[in-house]
């Protein structure tokens, strides 16, 4: 499991006050495939708080990935719907736990708002 991947589920439970606004409640199972060998974890997310442990086990919805590929979600280097979408990770479930949850990802570096970027060819403040 790579460094950054730990620090992301680590960080969630002081991060989760600041993202989980949204009234959506239930447990999210993460499975991180490298080789032979994968990773369980579970994020038990509830409004303004996530719960994060080593685990496997019942869960309201499930998403496999590459490890490779998480580590690269969690540096902001990929978008976790688009993966999904590119058939590069899969999710069953409930998707609402997907969509909450992408929002501890980072944005790609570069992006800009692109009303900020309007704002500046226009010459407006």
């Amino acid at each position: 499991m790579s460094r950054a991947t730990d620090e992301f589920f680590a960080a969630l439970p002081a991060r989760a006050p600041a993202v989980l606004r949204a009234p959506v409640t239930g447990t999210l199972q993460i499975d991180l495939v490298d080789d032979d060998h994968t990773d369980h974890w579970q994020v038990r997310i509830s409004p303004g708080r996530a719960v994060v442990e080593r685990a496997s086990g019942p869960a309201d919805a499930v998403w496999s990935s590459s490890a490779d590929l998480f580590e690269r979600l969690v540096t902001g280097c990929a978008q976790g719907v688009a993966a999904v979408l590119r058939n590069e990770s899969t999710f069953s479930g409930n998707v609402m736990l997907f969509l909450v949850f992408r929002q501890f990802f980072p944005t790609p570096p570069g992006v800009r708002d692109p009303r900020e970027t309007a704002r500046e060819q226009t010459g407006r403040a």
